[in-house]
């Protein structure tokens, strides 16, 4: 399985899971900070106070991601410590991080990918309604600008949010994630003025002279569960309703405005039930449906639904009355999650029929697994055949048609796994955390190899 001569292979991380260094030079507090110092809000009362201690061990991380062949490294900047107080006063020490860091990677031929918001937001800016208010997608711009003017010289690809479903819904709807709001009103106003300030942002950076931008998201296939196993499998007619509908909230809910203009129905109505429609403001639309090169997609499993009347809505899906998340029949991960690597290839196609101008890129794909050290060498079978069963999918969407331009695993780094914590391990290289030592796992040499064979 060859892949094409200009694919893209790289990894990615995000900045609080990784940097650490919460406390210096001059960085401020994050809703993360506040949130994982809350008592049982994360798995074993981590925080991210030190995580990979990345900030201080960058230069060894990109000689690491050297040795790995990446082409690409896609990272997140710290709101926080570029601006402490989410507006106004700049931090010079937070920018010359970042300007080091891409300098780095551009000495070790690895493209730097910036996505400038993973869930980090200054609890200053939080204290002031967070995502919930409209000033805040005017103060992202704002900062957007910021980093660019420093970065941008050198910086080509260029992403404004990260997953705003997670941000919106379980940040604001069930509250599992920082800022840990419990308000489905709050959530929808959350994911609206997400959008907003990724086009407000990405009409910023255009006008900057931003070479490529992408707007990521975590997105699934929306299926039933005798679809999982069974792709030519037909759907009654409630349970195909009730997947259109999820998958209208989790995936058109972002890409619709952005590409096309315009909100699916089915989010319209949500909104509509849950605290109105009174934050959507003549012009937003056509704010947020700002051109992108690209479609980030974050997956790892599928989103398995039938229909169950009576069933009330679940907390993170406003609008979900009268549908059941089912589990699918199927290996898990280390988090529960079932792998099932077609569910790719079928929603990369689903992405290419309706969104077909523009490019595709897998931006995180990955599994946790028990990882262990034992004489020096961490043997991750699970993980490799999970990546390899991954591939073959990637590489079949590319066969079909797809305009799917590069792989970026997820993660480089064992981290700060949000919520888990550090007992979940992502990383195709290991971190002992208390000694900070790396140590690159079986599957970081085989994915180095097919790097270099741009091939399966």
């Amino acid at each position: 399985m060859i892949f094409p001569e200009d694919f893209v292979w790289g990894a990615a991380t995000a900045s609080y899971q990784i940097e650490g260094a919460a406390k210096e030079d001059g960085r401020g507090q994050s809703i993360w900070d506040t949130f994982s110092h809350t008592p049982g809000k994360v798995a074993g009362g981590d925080t991210g106070d030190v995580a990979c201690d990345h900030y201080h061990r960058h230069a060894d991380d990109v000689r690491l991601m050297r040795e790995l062949r990446l082409a690409a490294y896609r990272f997140s900047v710290s709101w926080p410590r570029v601006l402490p107080e989410g507006q106004g006063r700049v931090n010079p020490k937070g920018l010359a991080f970042y300007d080091k860091l891409v300098d780095e990677l551009l000495n070790a031929e690895i493209s730097p990918y910036v996505t400038l918001y993973h869930w980090d937001l200054p609890q200053a800016l939080e204290d002031r309604g967070g995502w919930t208010s409209r000033d805040t997608a005017h103060r992202f711009a704002e900062y957007a600008q910021i980093v660019h003017e420093r970065l941008g010289d050198r910086v080509s690809h260029w992403t404004t949010l990260n997953e705003p479903w997670v941000a919106a819904y379980l940040g604001y709807g069930n509250g599992v994630h920082a800022p840990g709001r419990r308000d489905p009103a709050a959530a929808m106003r959350a994911a609206h003025h997400l959008l907003l300030g990724h086009g407000l942002a990405a009409r910023a950076l255009r006008e900057a002279g931003a070479r490529s931008l992408m707007l990521v998201v975590n997105s699934a296939p929306v299926l039933t569960p005798a679809q999982v196993n069974d792709p030519e499998a037909t759907p009654g007619e409630a349970d195909a309703a009730a997947a259109h509908r999820i998958h209208a909230l989790l995936t058109r809910q972002f890409l619709d405005p952005a590409v096309h203009g315009s909100y699916p129905a089915e989010v319209l109505d949500a909104a509509a039930r849950n605290g109105g429609l009174g934050h959507v403001q003549d012009g937003d639309l056509e704010l947020i449906n700002a051109p992108i090169d690209q479609i980030g997609i974050n997956y790892y499993n599928p989103c398995v639904v039938e229909a169950s009347p009576g069933e009330p809505a679940d907390a993170a899906w406003p609008g979900s009355e009268g549908v059941r998340f089912a589990t699918a029949d199927a290996p898990t991960t280390a988090m529960g999650w079932p792998i099932v690597p077609d569910g790719l290839s079928r929603l990369l196609a689903r992405l290419s029929r309706d969104y077909p101008r523009v490019g595709l890129m897998v931006t995180e794909n990955g599994a946790a697994f028990d990882d262990v050290v034992q004489d020096g060498r961490v043997r991750d079978r699970d993980r490799v055949a999970y990546l390899r069963g991954h591939l073959r999918e990637v590489h079949r969407a590319i066969e079909a048609g797809a305009d799917l331009r590069g792989y970026l695993v997820w993660s480089l780094l064992d981290n700060f796994e949000w919520a888990e914590g550090y007992r979940r391990r992502f990383g195709i290289v290991h971190v002992d955390y208390p000694t900070q030592a790396r140590t690159p796992k079986d599957s970081a040499l085989w994915y180095r190899d097919v790097i270099g064979r741009n091939r399966l």
